[in-house]
């Protein structure tokens, strides 16, 4: 018997050495010996991400960077999670001069924007302000935007109307702003289209998206903060579509080459028909700067107002020259 106790007592030993404690507040029941994070290690997971085998050069799969194509890296460790259950993006280290908040675009080149559906609009039909879930393709949340804006401006102007978006991070702090004033988006007024200003942090401009002037087609340019162009964004003809994505080129200023694409994902017959609650995606390069990628995020928001917003019973637009 005391042998045997002794035994026993030797096996649990070897076990908690060989599992070490988790970090406080995360656990590590579910996971595999060995893939458990103990305590003292960074609670954040290296290593970027592109595009998986499959998906194309901007498809919305993704797996880690460093192994073979096809195969699966190994699992994101002991994700933050908020009070709602939220799991967060881990905090990447921040790398040099980049504007505080932004260190999270650093490792992604995609990203997914889900707008939350709001009861009040489905029943009343009575606009409220928008609010955003921004998360990877891993399904962690990057950031929560929210729109501020008047009741009287929501009703009153509509899809049109001038609005300011903050985009918060997991530490509630606010990262990003996005300012669009008041401007025509028809073709017919091409003195006065439409235009986002994007801030990262709030009061320091990174860059713009303007609207140009096409009879037939969406196009914008991005400006950084100096004003100058970098990339140019091109749509289709008809904004609209049945059971597909509705795809916004990223280009090249020569719009020679796509380098990444802003799509108004299909979200299925009774969403589309009861809510404007739309889900969007966002590819752009790895390399890319990160100032830039806050800018493609502010032509998402801007996208979505000018072609996919609507009140009530109005119906959306389907081009340019509506």
């Amino acid at each position: 018997m005391v042998q045997r106790s002794r035994a026993v007592i030797s096996r649990s030993t070897a076990m908690e050495a060989h599992n070490p404690a988790s970090a406080p507040g995360f656990a590590n029941v579910g996971y595999a010996q060995g893939n458990q994070v103990p305590y003292g290690n960074p609670q954040y997971a290296p290593g970027n991400f592109q595009g998986g085998a499959g998906a194309g050069p901007y498809g919305f799969q993704a797996q880690p960077m460093g192994g073979p194509p096809g195969l699966g890296g190994p699992p994101i460790q002991n994700q933050p999670t908020a009070k709602d259950g939220t799991i967060w993006m881990p905090i990447p280290p921040p790398p040099p001069n980049c504007p505080p908040g932004l260190e999270y675009l650093t490792q992604i080149d995609q990203i997914l924007i889900h707008q939350q559906t709001e009861l009040l609009e489905i029943f009343l039909g009575f606009e409220s302000n928008n609010k955003y879930e921004i998360k990877n393709t891993l399904g962690q949340r990057i950031y929560f935007a929210v729109e501020d804006t008047d009741c009287c401006t929501r009703n009153c102007c509509g899809p049109s109307r001038p609005f300011t978006i903050r985009v918060m991070d997991n530490l509630g702090r606010e990262v990003i702003t996005l300012q669009r004033p008041l401007r025509c988006s028809s073709c017919c007024f091409p003195c006065c289209l439409q235009e986002i200003e994007i801030q990262a942090p709030p009061g320091t401009p990174v860059g713009y998206v303007v609207q140009n002037w096409h009879p037939c087609l969406p196009k914008f340019t991005i400006q950084d903060e100096r004003r100058m162009d970098v990339l140019k964004i091109s749509g289709p003809c008809v904004v609209c579509s049945c059971c597909e994505d509705v795809n916004f080129e990223v280009k090249t200023l020569d719009e020679i080459s796509t380098i990444g694409k802003i799509s108004k994902q299909w979200t299925g017959f009774l969403k589309e028909a009861f809510t404007d609650a739309d889900n969007f995606g966002v590819a752009f390069p790895m390399d890319l700067d990160v100032k830039i990628k806050a800018v493609m995020i502010g032509a998402c928001f801007l996208i979505d107002f000018m072609f996919f917003e609507r009140i009530g019973d109005n119906p959306q637009r389907t081009g340019v020259w509506q």
